[in-house]
């Protein structure tokens, strides 16, 4: 029987696994293996380790852990249950876990616009955070694929980073005429009709094609994706992600805590604003709370049992 299992080994799994390890928790860690951001070059806005690869900052978090009793598995959760003591987790290869409390951080999966062409520039020029890869496309011409309400905000965000900036409404809701007054302030130009293809060459996006056969040169691109928790054993648990227009996310209190006592939740996989520090900050508070909910139950046992 462990103290904590962290299903999920990104920022937020590792740095809660640290904070839970140094309070002399036994943890371990069950990981698939494939963060959301795998495809990406580097990992940025991460003070001290800004440009380090995303694989790079998993290998240095999970030696962060070695002085302490955490341990790390490769694998999948299949299964997962309630049990008297705690939670009982089965893996995809048949094995089974035990602890006290459950903290899940495995993170999202982008559901992207259905436009050929377009998923294939992911982690590459296909950026939708300006906060973790603007600098590295700043003064191209970007090309933003609307597909929701927040196409004119992602092209007024992203024009911080470049004055070449076009909205390809596509599937987006029409602008009001406050945002297309917006838009030509800031110089962004509007392209009505639906995005049909993106062209790639020698591994780099070089233009956007509409329904309408016309071409559009750019250089990078920007499209909202919708998240949705990457955690299907949720609802053995008792969890149901809730679902609005751009995202499908477990709800939780300001520390992780769920609605499922025991379980908590750390990550993208409750809020799709946080950027990867933010993922680590959110994981580490995770870990604290955590130790201070166990520490609270065993003061009570102790006092019960005096």
């Amino acid at each position: 029987m462990q103290d904590v299992i962290i299903i999920g080994g990104g920022a937020a799994g590792l740095s809660a696994a640290l904070q839970l390890g140094r309070s002399r928790r036994t943890v371990t860690v069950i990981d698939a293996g494939h963060p959301r951001n795998e495809t990406a070059a580097g990992v940025h806005g991460f003070l001290t380790r800004d440009g380090v690869s995303p694989l790079e900052l998993i290998r240095l978090g999970r030696a962060d852990l070695e002085p302490y009793d955490v341990r790390v598995v490769e694998g999948t959760v299949v299964d997962a249950a309630k049990v008297d003591d705690g939670f009982h987790i089965t893996l995809e290869d048949g094995s089974t876990l035990n602890a006290k409390r459950i903290l899940v951080t495995t993170g999202v999966v982008d559901k992207l616009p259905e436009i050929p062409g377009l998923a294939e520039r992911w982690g590459k020029d296909l950026a939708h955070c300006p906060y973790c890869h603007g600098w590295e496309i700043r003064d191209q011409t970007i090309g933003v694929i609307g597909s929701g309400t927040l196409a004119v905000h992602q092209a007024l965000l992203f024009r911080q980073w470049s004055p070449n900036i076009t909205l390809f409404l596509h599937s987006a809701p029409e602008p009001t005429a406050v945002e297309r007054q917006q838009l030509a302030a800031r110089g962004i130009r509007i392209v009505e009709g639906t995005v049909a293809r993106i062209h790639s060459e020698d591994d780099a996006v070089t233009s956007v094609e509409l329904a309408d056969g016309t071409i559009h040169p750019v250089q990078a691109l920007t499209a909202q994706s919708r998240v949705i928790a990457q955690a299907p054993f949720l609802p053995m648990l008792g969890l149901v992600p809730v679902v609005s227009e751009f995202s499908e996310l477990v709800e939780s209190d300001e520390n992780g805590a769920t609605a499922v006592p025991g379980v908590w939740v750390a990550g993208n996989v409750t809020d799709m604003r946080i950027t990867v520090p933010a993922a680590a900050l959110a994981g580490s508070f995770a870990g604290m709370t955590i130790n201070m909910d166990m520490m609270a139950e065993e003061l009570d046992q102790a006092v019960a049992a005096h």
